[in-house]
């Protein structure tokens, strides 16, 4: 679990940096879609796999 929390971070942090760097005047609006979008799909990523590895161990409690 620890692992995950890292990834999801470093991922938010490394979308945030290179979604910014990318930034011009006409494009800020379209970055930040992006920079949410992927946002979005690395914390479904990562409630996914915890989901994944609470079946894998049997939990009661499946939600994460």
């Amino acid at each position: 679990m620890k692992y995950l929390k890292l990834l999801s971070q470093t991922l938010i942090v490394m979308t945030a940096v290179f979604g910014l760097a990318a930034c011009n005047d006409g494009e800020a609006e379209d970055a930040g879609e992006k920079i949410d979008e992927m946002v979005t799909d690395a914390g479904n990523a990562v409630e996914d796999a915890c989901e994944e590895v609470k079946e894998g161990v049997d939990a009661k409690d499946k939600d994460c």
